[in-house]
Protein backbone atom coordinates (compact mmCIF):
# COMPACT_ATOMS: atom_id res chain seq x y z
CA UNK A 1 0.00 0.00 0.00
CA UNK A 2 0.92 3.34 -0.72
CA UNK A 3 0.31 6.87 1.09
CA UNK A 4 -2.64 9.41 -0.53
CA UNK A 5 0.09 11.57 -1.60
CA UNK A 6 -1.78 14.68 -0.60
CA UNK A 7 1.04 16.19 1.03
CA UNK A 8 4.23 18.80 -0.69
CA UNK A 9 7.02 17.17 1.25
CA UNK A 10 10.66 18.67 1.77
CA UNK A 11 12.77 16.02 1.37
CA UNK A 12 13.90 16.34 4.62
CA UNK A 13 13.55 13.00 7.93
CA UNK A 14 13.44 14.58 11.35
CA UNK A 15 14.61 12.09 13.91
CA UNK A 16 15.19 13.83 16.69
CA UNK A 17 14.36 17.02 18.17
CA UNK A 18 14.67 19.13 21.45
CA UNK A 19 13.90 22.72 22.00
CA UNK A 20 13.66 24.92 19.05
CA UNK A 21 15.65 22.53 17.15
CA UNK A 22 15.42 19.43 15.22
CA UNK A 23 17.75 16.99 13.36
CA UNK A 24 17.50 14.78 10.51
CA UNK A 25 18.54 11.18 9.64
CA UNK A 26 22.09 12.73 8.83
CA UNK A 27 22.84 14.45 11.88
CA UNK A 28 21.76 17.96 10.23
CA UNK A 29 20.63 20.23 12.63
CA UNK A 30 18.14 22.94 11.76
CA UNK A 31 16.22 26.04 13.42
CA UNK A 32 12.62 25.54 14.01
CA UNK A 33 10.57 28.65 13.61
CA UNK A 34 7.65 26.89 12.46
CA UNK A 35 6.89 24.36 14.72
CA UNK A 36 4.39 21.75 12.73
CA UNK A 37 2.16 24.97 11.78
CA UNK A 38 1.93 26.74 15.25
CA UNK A 39 1.96 23.22 16.89
CA UNK A 40 4.95 23.19 19.05
CA UNK A 41 4.27 25.93 21.85
CA UNK A 42 6.65 24.86 24.68
CA UNK A 43 9.51 23.54 22.61
CA UNK A 44 10.05 20.05 21.33
CA UNK A 45 10.38 17.10 23.99
CA UNK A 46 10.31 19.27 27.16
CA UNK A 47 11.22 17.15 29.84
CA UNK A 48 8.32 17.78 32.29
CA UNK A 49 5.95 17.34 28.85
CA UNK A 50 7.73 14.36 28.39
CA UNK A 51 7.43 13.07 32.16
CA UNK A 52 3.97 13.58 32.13
CA UNK A 53 2.82 11.86 29.54
CA UNK A 54 5.43 9.00 30.42
CA UNK A 55 3.91 8.79 33.77
CA UNK A 56 0.13 8.96 32.58
CA UNK A 57 1.31 6.17 29.60
CA UNK A 58 2.09 3.83 32.50
CA UNK A 59 -1.03 3.99 34.63
CA UNK A 60 -4.21 4.39 31.59
CA UNK A 61 -3.75 6.04 28.06
CA UNK A 62 -7.61 5.95 27.05
CA UNK A 63 -10.91 5.21 28.61
CA UNK A 64 -13.65 7.12 27.09
CA UNK A 65 -15.80 9.88 28.30
CA UNK A 66 -19.17 7.14 29.97
CA UNK A 67 -16.72 7.45 33.44
CA UNK A 68 -14.97 10.06 35.40
CA UNK A 69 -11.54 11.36 33.88
CA UNK A 70 -10.32 14.15 36.78
CA UNK A 71 -7.79 14.78 34.28
CA UNK A 72 -10.53 16.82 32.49
CA UNK A 73 -11.61 19.27 35.78
CA UNK A 74 -7.82 19.90 36.21
CA UNK A 75 -7.27 20.72 32.78
CA UNK A 76 -10.43 22.83 32.80
CA UNK A 77 -9.36 24.31 36.11
CA UNK A 78 -5.83 25.38 35.10
CA UNK A 79 -7.33 26.95 31.36
CA UNK A 80 -9.48 28.40 33.18
CA UNK A 81 -6.65 30.14 35.61
CA UNK A 82 -4.25 30.57 32.77
CA UNK A 83 -6.19 31.78 30.13
CA UNK A 84 -8.11 34.66 32.36
CA UNK A 85 -11.73 32.79 31.61
CA UNK A 86 -12.61 30.72 34.72
CA UNK A 87 -16.45 31.00 34.15
CA UNK A 88 -16.81 29.41 30.75
CA UNK A 89 -16.60 25.92 30.22
CA UNK A 90 -14.55 23.35 28.58
CA UNK A 91 -15.56 20.93 26.31
CA UNK A 92 -12.72 18.77 24.95
CA UNK A 93 -12.15 17.21 21.37
CA UNK A 94 -8.99 16.44 18.98
CA UNK A 95 -8.48 18.88 16.48
CA UNK A 96 -8.88 22.81 15.30
CA UNK A 97 -11.15 21.35 12.85
CA UNK A 98 -13.47 19.41 15.06
CA UNK A 99 -13.77 22.64 17.39
CA UNK A 100 -14.89 25.05 14.63
CA UNK A 101 -17.24 22.12 14.10
CA UNK A 102 -18.66 22.21 17.97
CA UNK A 103 -18.11 25.71 17.99
CA UNK A 104 -21.04 26.38 14.83
CA UNK A 105 -22.96 23.65 15.76
CA UNK A 106 -23.28 24.81 19.78
CA UNK A 107 -23.95 28.50 18.11
CA UNK A 108 -27.05 27.58 15.90
CA UNK A 109 -28.47 25.34 18.57
CA UNK A 110 -28.50 28.15 20.95
CA UNK A 111 -30.00 30.73 18.66
CA UNK A 112 -31.70 28.47 16.32
CA UNK A 113 -30.13 30.37 13.08
CA UNK A 114 -28.23 28.78 10.25
CA UNK A 115 -26.45 32.04 8.61
CA UNK A 116 -22.83 32.47 9.54
CA UNK A 117 -20.42 35.17 8.92
CA UNK A 118 -16.83 34.04 7.95
CA UNK A 119 -14.00 36.67 6.66
CA UNK A 120 -11.96 36.22 2.53
CA UNK A 121 -8.91 34.46 3.25
CA UNK A 122 -10.02 32.99 6.25
CA UNK A 123 -9.01 29.08 7.25
CA UNK A 124 -10.92 27.69 9.66
CA UNK A 125 -10.57 23.38 9.23
CA UNK A 126 -11.11 20.95 6.71
CA UNK A 127 -14.16 18.91 8.25
CA UNK A 128 -17.58 19.98 6.70
CA UNK A 129 -18.84 22.82 7.91
CA UNK A 130 -15.53 23.99 8.92
CA UNK A 131 -13.89 23.86 5.42
CA UNK A 132 -17.80 25.62 4.22
CA UNK A 133 -16.07 28.72 6.31
CA UNK A 134 -13.12 28.50 5.11
CA UNK A 135 -12.17 30.95 2.15
CA UNK A 136 -10.60 28.21 -0.52
CA UNK A 137 -12.99 26.84 -3.04
CA UNK A 138 -10.11 24.45 -3.76
CA UNK A 139 -10.74 22.24 -0.91
CA UNK A 140 -14.27 22.71 -0.38
CA UNK A 141 -15.79 19.67 -2.12
CA UNK A 142 -19.18 20.20 -3.78
CA UNK A 143 -20.93 18.00 -0.69
CA UNK A 144 -19.31 20.61 1.75
CA UNK A 145 -21.10 23.57 -0.49
CA UNK A 146 -24.16 25.40 1.42
CA UNK A 147 -25.79 28.69 1.33
CA UNK A 148 -25.59 29.24 4.97
CA UNK A 149 -22.18 30.90 4.97
CA UNK A 150 -21.98 34.93 3.88
CA UNK A 151 -18.34 35.58 3.58
CA UNK A 152 -17.13 39.31 3.73
CA UNK A 153 -13.97 41.50 3.53
CA UNK A 154 -11.73 41.54 6.05
CA UNK A 155 -11.83 44.95 8.44
CA UNK A 156 -15.29 45.86 6.41
CA UNK A 157 -17.71 47.65 9.40
CA UNK A 158 -20.36 48.66 7.05
CA UNK A 159 -20.27 45.29 5.12
CA UNK A 160 -20.77 43.90 8.36
CA UNK A 161 -23.47 45.65 9.56
CA UNK A 162 -25.33 45.02 6.45
CA UNK A 163 -25.14 41.10 6.83
CA UNK A 164 -26.55 41.58 10.04
CA UNK A 165 -29.54 43.23 8.23
CA UNK A 166 -31.01 39.74 7.60
CA UNK A 167 -31.55 39.01 11.30
CA UNK A 168 -30.35 35.78 10.56
CA UNK A 169 -27.16 35.52 12.06
CA UNK A 170 -26.11 32.70 14.01
CA UNK A 171 -22.70 33.51 14.34
CA UNK A 172 -19.35 35.23 13.28
CA UNK A 173 -16.72 33.11 13.28
CA UNK A 174 -13.28 34.78 12.89
CA UNK A 175 -9.34 34.35 13.67
CA UNK A 176 -8.09 36.97 15.62
CA UNK A 177 -4.90 37.15 12.99
CA UNK A 178 -5.47 35.04 10.05
CA UNK A 179 -2.69 32.39 9.82
CA UNK A 180 -3.08 30.98 6.36
CA UNK A 181 -4.43 33.75 4.93
CA UNK A 182 -0.89 35.71 5.40
CA UNK A 183 -0.79 37.02 9.11
CA UNK A 184 -3.49 39.24 9.30
CA UNK A 185 -4.29 41.29 12.11
CA UNK A 186 -7.87 41.66 13.47
CA UNK A 187 -7.90 45.47 14.61
CA UNK A 188 -9.08 45.80 17.95
CA UNK A 189 -12.06 48.12 16.38
CA UNK A 190 -13.33 45.69 13.93
CA UNK A 191 -13.65 42.85 16.90
CA UNK A 192 -15.22 45.03 19.09
CA UNK A 193 -17.55 45.79 16.11
CA UNK A 194 -18.55 41.95 15.58
CA UNK A 195 -19.33 41.85 19.36
CA UNK A 196 -21.57 44.88 19.38
CA UNK A 197 -23.27 43.48 16.30
CA UNK A 198 -23.77 40.03 17.94
CA UNK A 199 -25.20 40.68 20.88
CA UNK A 200 -27.63 43.64 19.15
CA UNK A 201 -28.93 40.24 17.07
CA UNK A 202 -28.40 37.58 19.50
CA UNK A 203 -25.68 35.84 17.19
CA UNK A 204 -22.68 34.44 18.48
CA UNK A 205 -19.32 35.74 18.45
CA UNK A 206 -16.73 32.31 17.51
CA UNK A 207 -13.20 33.64 18.22
CA UNK A 208 -11.10 30.93 16.21
CA UNK A 209 -7.70 30.72 18.11
CA UNK A 210 -6.65 27.46 17.15
CA UNK A 211 -3.68 28.85 15.45
CA UNK A 212 -3.75 32.27 17.26
CA UNK A 213 -4.65 31.23 21.17
CA UNK A 214 -2.40 29.59 23.45
CA UNK A 215 0.08 32.82 24.37
CA UNK A 216 1.04 32.84 21.00
CA UNK A 217 0.34 36.69 20.48
CA UNK A 218 1.59 37.78 23.48
CA UNK A 219 -1.96 37.44 25.46
CA UNK A 220 -3.45 33.77 25.87
CA UNK A 221 -6.12 34.53 22.90
CA UNK A 222 -5.71 37.23 20.34
CA UNK A 223 -8.97 38.43 20.66
CA UNK A 224 -8.34 39.52 24.08
CA UNK A 225 -5.57 41.97 22.86
CA UNK A 226 -9.20 44.08 21.93
CA UNK A 227 -10.64 44.14 25.06
CA UNK A 228 -13.56 41.63 24.13
CA UNK A 229 -14.86 38.49 25.10
CA UNK A 230 -15.93 35.72 22.52
CA UNK A 231 -18.70 33.67 23.77
CA UNK A 232 -16.76 30.80 22.11
CA UNK A 233 -13.10 30.38 21.74
CA UNK A 234 -11.77 27.47 19.82
CA UNK A 235 -8.50 25.92 20.32
CA UNK A 236 -5.78 23.28 19.09
CA UNK A 237 -2.34 23.69 17.85
CA UNK A 238 -0.36 24.66 20.63
CA UNK A 239 -2.42 23.18 23.03
CA UNK A 240 -1.00 19.79 23.13
CA UNK A 241 2.38 20.43 22.05
CA UNK A 242 2.12 17.97 19.36
CA UNK A 243 -0.46 15.23 20.99
CA UNK A 244 -3.66 15.70 19.17
CA UNK A 245 -6.26 17.55 21.14
CA UNK A 246 -8.54 20.43 20.50
CA UNK A 247 -11.26 21.84 22.54
CA UNK A 248 -14.24 25.43 22.75
CA UNK A 249 -14.30 27.53 25.94
CA UNK A 250 -17.36 28.48 25.99
CA UNK A 251 -19.35 31.27 28.15
CA UNK A 252 -21.92 30.49 31.16
CA UNK A 253 -25.01 31.77 28.86
CA UNK A 254 -24.79 28.40 27.20
CA UNK A 255 -26.42 25.18 29.08
CA UNK A 256 -25.43 21.97 28.17
CA UNK A 257 -27.78 18.78 27.89
CA UNK A 258 -26.79 15.13 27.47
CA UNK A 259 -25.72 14.52 24.14
CA UNK A 260 -25.88 17.95 22.49
CA UNK A 261 -21.77 17.32 21.55
CA UNK A 262 -20.34 14.05 21.76
CA UNK A 263 -16.90 12.48 20.87
CA UNK A 264 -14.96 9.10 21.20
CA UNK A 265 -11.08 10.10 22.16
CA UNK A 266 -11.67 13.93 22.96
CA UNK A 267 -10.32 14.68 26.43
CA UNK A 268 -8.49 11.25 26.55
CA UNK A 269 -6.61 10.52 29.88
CA UNK A 270 -3.07 11.40 27.36
CA UNK A 271 -4.39 14.24 25.48
CA UNK A 272 -5.07 15.81 28.96
CA UNK A 273 -1.89 14.78 30.46
CA UNK A 274 0.07 16.85 27.71
CA UNK A 275 -2.03 19.71 27.50
CA UNK A 276 -1.70 19.98 31.56
CA UNK A 277 1.65 19.96 30.79
CA UNK A 278 1.74 22.70 28.17
CA UNK A 279 -0.41 24.95 30.60
CA UNK A 280 2.11 24.27 33.50
CA UNK A 281 4.93 24.89 31.52
CA UNK A 282 3.84 27.87 29.72
CA UNK A 283 2.65 29.07 33.57
CA UNK A 284 6.05 28.12 35.01
CA UNK A 285 8.67 29.34 32.13
CA UNK A 286 6.80 32.77 32.23
CA UNK A 287 6.24 31.88 28.09
CA UNK A 288 3.19 33.73 27.15
CA UNK A 289 5.56 37.19 28.30
CA UNK A 290 8.46 35.91 26.28
CA UNK A 291 6.59 35.51 23.01
CA UNK A 292 5.43 39.04 23.75
CA UNK A 293 9.17 39.98 23.91
CA UNK A 294 10.70 38.02 21.52
CA UNK A 295 8.00 38.77 18.99
CA UNK A 296 7.97 42.35 19.48
CA UNK A 297 12.53 42.04 19.03
CA UNK A 298 11.77 40.49 15.68
CA UNK A 299 9.05 42.62 14.14
CA UNK A 300 11.13 45.75 15.31
CA UNK A 301 14.48 44.10 13.37
CA UNK A 302 12.52 43.36 10.14
CA UNK A 303 11.30 46.35 9.93
CA UNK A 304 14.22 48.09 9.55
CA UNK A 305 15.21 45.39 6.63
CA UNK A 306 15.23 46.54 2.97
CA UNK A 307 13.20 45.03 0.39
CA UNK A 308 10.92 43.56 2.32
CA UNK A 309 7.09 44.78 1.41
CA UNK A 310 5.61 44.56 5.15
CA UNK A 311 5.65 42.74 8.21
CA UNK A 312 2.57 41.42 9.92
CA UNK A 313 1.50 39.74 13.13
CA UNK A 314 1.46 39.86 16.82
CA UNK A 315 4.33 38.23 19.66
CA UNK A 316 5.65 34.59 17.89
CA UNK A 317 2.85 35.29 15.13
CA UNK A 318 4.49 36.76 12.64
CA UNK A 319 4.56 37.42 8.50
CA UNK A 320 6.60 38.82 6.42
CA UNK A 321 5.68 39.76 3.46
CA UNK A 322 8.02 39.52 -0.02
CA UNK A 323 8.52 40.55 -3.41
CA UNK A 324 7.67 38.15 -6.14
CA UNK A 325 10.93 38.19 -7.12
CA UNK A 326 12.08 37.03 -3.60
CA UNK A 327 9.87 34.15 -3.59
CA UNK A 328 12.76 32.00 -3.40
CA UNK A 329 14.04 33.45 0.66
CA UNK A 330 12.18 30.24 2.43
CA UNK A 331 13.52 27.56 0.08
CA UNK A 332 16.77 29.32 1.07
CA UNK A 333 16.08 29.91 4.25
CA UNK A 334 15.77 26.05 4.60
CA UNK A 335 18.13 24.32 2.50
CA UNK A 336 20.74 26.91 2.86
CA UNK A 337 20.67 28.41 6.09
CA UNK A 338 18.75 25.21 7.93
CA UNK A 339 15.74 27.12 9.15
CA UNK A 340 12.36 25.87 8.60
CA UNK A 341 9.79 28.66 8.06
CA UNK A 342 6.33 28.39 7.01
CA UNK A 343 4.61 30.11 4.15
CA UNK A 344 1.64 31.68 2.95
CA UNK A 345 0.52 32.37 -0.09
CA UNK A 346 2.14 34.04 -2.83
CA UNK A 347 5.10 35.55 -1.04
CA UNK A 348 5.07 35.50 3.09
CA UNK A 349 7.12 34.01 4.88
CA UNK A 350 5.36 33.04 8.34
CA UNK A 351 6.93 32.59 11.86
CA UNK A 352 5.29 30.20 14.50
CA UNK A 353 7.98 29.08 17.14
CA UNK A 354 8.07 27.68 20.00
CA UNK A 355 6.75 30.30 22.42
CA UNK A 356 10.14 29.48 24.03
CA UNK A 357 12.15 31.02 21.53
CA UNK A 358 15.42 32.95 22.55
CA UNK A 359 17.34 36.23 21.52
CA UNK A 360 19.85 34.13 20.11
CA UNK A 361 17.25 32.00 17.95
CA UNK A 362 15.73 34.96 16.50
CA UNK A 363 19.73 36.43 16.26
CA UNK A 364 20.55 33.32 14.04
CA UNK A 365 17.12 34.25 11.98
CA UNK A 366 17.90 37.61 11.26
CA UNK A 367 21.32 36.74 10.51
CA UNK A 368 20.01 34.68 7.95
CA UNK A 369 17.64 36.67 6.43
CA UNK A 370 19.68 39.81 6.19
CA UNK A 371 21.79 37.63 4.18
CA UNK A 372 19.72 36.13 1.90
CA UNK A 373 18.54 39.85 1.01
CA UNK A 374 21.36 41.41 0.70
CA UNK A 375 22.21 38.67 -2.39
Amino acid sequence: MQLFNVYPVNDITITKAEGSYVWDDKGQQYLDLYGGHAVISIGHTHPHYVKRLTEQLGKVGFYSNSVHIPLQQQLAKLLGQVSGKEDYQLFLCNSGAEANENALKLASFHNGNKKIIAFKKSFHGRTSLAVAATDNPAIVAPVNETDNVIFLPWEDPVALEVAFQTNEICAVIIEGIQGVGGINVASPAFLQKIRSLCDAHNAVYIADSVQCGYGRSGKFFSHDHAGVQADIYTMAKGMGNGFPIGGIIISPKFKASYGMLGTTFGGNHLACAAALAVLEVISQENLIANAEAIGNYLMTELKKLPKIKEVRGRGLMIGIELPAELAHVKKELLFKHKIFTGEAKPNVIRLLPSLALTKEHADQFLTAIKQELAN
